[in-house]
C-alpha cells in the first residue's frame, strides 16, 4: 500500500489533518488508520481501534447493516455512498454521511476499504429546527408537523424500539416507516411489508410465520415467512388492527421472546427483527372494543408517530405538486405546470385520500393537459366539482372537522339544519362526512 516509511507517515499526515473522519480496514476488518476527526465523530481514541477487529470495537459493524463485510471479506468493492447514524462511545446519537471506496494494491489486488465521513448531526438538526427542509429522507414537506415527524425519524434511528404510525389512509405510513428503517442501523437489511387486511385470515398465519411442507393442503414445501425473511433487518405489519386475535398471541410472543414456530413446524425459530405497526383505526378504541389485545398494544405502541392528514398541511400542497411533476418528467412526460388557478383548487380541497389522492389527480391531469399548462378543466372529476360547489355559493367559510361537529350538536344531528348553519348545501356536507365518517 506505501512504497516507503516516509510515503506512510506524509500520507498519514494529510489524512490526520482533514476535517472528515477517515477510517480504513484490512480484508480481516483489522482497522488499519483512525483520523482525529473520525476520534471526534466517534469518541473512540485511535489507539483504541488500530489493529482491531472493527465489528468488535465498535459492538458490532461500524457501518451497520450496510456493511459489506458482514458476511466475510468480498473480492472486490464499489464506490458507496450512504447516510449513517451511530450512537458514540459516550451513547450519543450522530448522522454521518459516509462515502466508502476499495482499497487495491498494485496488481490491483483488492486488499481493504478506506472511508471517509462528515458529521451532518447539527446541519440536519438547524435545518429541521428553522424549517429549511423540503423533505427528509425520501419524504416531502415542511409543515411543522412534518417536522416533527423528521425529528422522530431521527430520533429512532438508533434504537430498535417498536414504533407503532397511526394516520388516515394515504398519509405515507408505509414510507415514514421506511425511512425509519433507512435511517436505522438495518439499513442495509431486508425492509419486509405486509398487510393484514389484504391476506385471508386463514393465509396470514403462514405468511407471517412460514410453514412446513404438508402443513395443510397445499404446502409443497417448507417456506420461509415474513418474519424470517426480516432477520436482522425490519418487518412493517400495515394494518394491524385487522389482525385477528389468535395471531395477536403469536405476535406477542415473538415481540417478548423473538422465537416462534412454522406452521405445522416442532422447530423454534429465533429472529432478531425491528417491528414498525401502522394503522388508520384508532386501536385504543380497538381494544376498548376487546377487539385489539392490551398487552400487544403495549407492545407495539413503544414509538407513537401520528401523521397528519394533508387538509392539515396544505402549505406542503404546491411541494408534493412539485415532486410528483419531477418524478414524471423523469420518466418522459413534461408539462408546463399548473396553473394559478388550478393550483388554488388543488389547495382548497380536502383531500379525502390524502397524498395518494392527490398524486393520483396530478397524473390524471398530466394525461388530460397533454404536455400543456394544466387547467382546472384538466384536473379530475370530484375537484371540478368541487370548484362548481365553491363557486355557486360564493364565498363562504370552508368545511373543518370542528365547525362541523359544532354545527351537528347545534342541529341535534339534523343534517339539513346543519347544513344551512354551516352555510353550506346539503350535498356538500354529505360528501365531507362521507368522507370524514369520524366527524359523525
Amino acid at each position: 500500500m506505501y512504497q516507503n516509511e516516509a510515503d506512510r507517515k506524509r500520507l498519514e499526515g494529510i489524512l490526520d489533518n482533514l476535517t472528515e473522519g477517515i477510517i480504513a480496514h484490512d480484508r480481516k476488518r483489522r482497522i488499519l488508520f483512525f483520523n482525529r476527526a473520525a476520534e471526534n465523530a466517534t469518541g473512540y481514541l485511535r489507539q483504541d481501534v488500530l489493529g482491531k477487529d472493527c465489528h468488535l470495537v465498535f459492538g458490532g459493524p461500524f457501518c451497520g447493516g450496510r456493511c459489506s463485510f458482514k458476511k466475510g471479506s468480498p473480492d472486490f468493492l464499489d464506490h458507496l455512498r450512504y447516510p449513517l447514524n451511530i450512537l458514540t462511545k459516550n451513547g450519543d446519537a450522530r448522522r454521518l454521511e459516509m462515502s466508502v471506496n476499495g482499497m487495491y494494491d498494485n496488481p490491483h489486488r483488492f486488499v481493504g476499504v478506506i472511508a471517509s465521513f462528515r458529521d451532518v448531526t447539527d446541519i440536519i438538526g438547524l435545518k429541521i429546527a428553522h424549517g429549511d427542509l423540503k423533505g427528509f429522507a425520501g419524504i416531502i414537506g415542511r409543515d411543522p408537523g412534518m417536522l416533527r415527524i423528521y425529528r422522530q425519524i431521527r430520533d429512532n434511528a438508533t434504537n430498535n424500539y417498536p414504533v407503532l404510525i397511526t394516520g388516515e389512509t394515504g398519509t405515507g405510513k408505509e414510507l415514514v416507516a421506511t425511512a425509519i428503517h433507512n435511517e436505522s442501523r438495518r439499513g442495509g437489511g431486508a425492509f419486509v411489508p405486509v398487510n393484514c387486511a389484504a391476506l385471508p385470515e386463514g393465509m396470514l398465519e403462514s405468511e407471517l410465520f412460514g410453514h412446513v411442507r404438508g402443513a395443510f393442503t397445499g404446502a409443497m414445501r417448507d417456506k420461509k415467512g415474513r418474519f424470517e425473511l426480516a432477520n436482522n433487518g425490519t418487518l412493517l405489519l400495515d394494518e394491524v388492527a385487522d389482525l385477528q386475535k389468535s395471531l395477536q398471541a403469536k405476535l406477542l410472543r415473538v415481540l417478548q421472546e423473538g422465537r416462534f414456530e412454522r406452521v405445522g413446524g416442532e422447530k423454534t425459530i429465533s429472529v432478531d427483527v425491528r417491528l414498525i405497526s401502522a394503522t388508520n383505526k384508532d386501536l385504543k378504541l380497538e381494544v376498548k372494543k376487546e377487539r385489539f389485545r392490551t398487552d400487544l398494544y403495549y407492545r407495539i405502541n413503544v414509538i407513537p408517530i401520528h401523521l397528519p392528514p394533508l387538509r392539515e398541511r396544505r402549505g406542503d400542497i404546491p411541494l408534493l405538486v412539485e415532486h410528483f411533476l419531477d418524478t414524471a418528467a423523469e420518466d418522459g412526460r413534461e408539462t408546463a405546470g399548473f396553473a394559478k388557478k388550478a393550483m388554488e383548487i388543488m389547495t382548497d380541497y380536502a383531500w379525502p385520500g390524502n397524498v395518494r389522492e392527490l398524486q393520483s389527480a396530478v397524473r390524471f391531469a398530466l394525461v388530460r393537459s397533454r404536455g400543456n399548462v394544466i387547467q382546472p378543466d384538466n384536473l379530475p372529476l370530484e375537484l371540478i366539482e368541487f370548484q362548481t360547489s365553491q363557486s355557486s355559493r360564493g364565498p363562504s367559510r370552508k368545511l373543518d372537522h370542528e365547525s362541523v361537529r359544532a354545527a351537528l350538536a347545534e342541529s341535534e344531528g339534523n343534517k339539513a339544519k346543519a347544513a344551512r348553519i354551516l352555510n353550506v348545501g346539503r350535498a356538500t356536507l354529505y360528501r365531507f362526512l362521507a368522507a370524514f365518517p369520524d366527524v359523525s
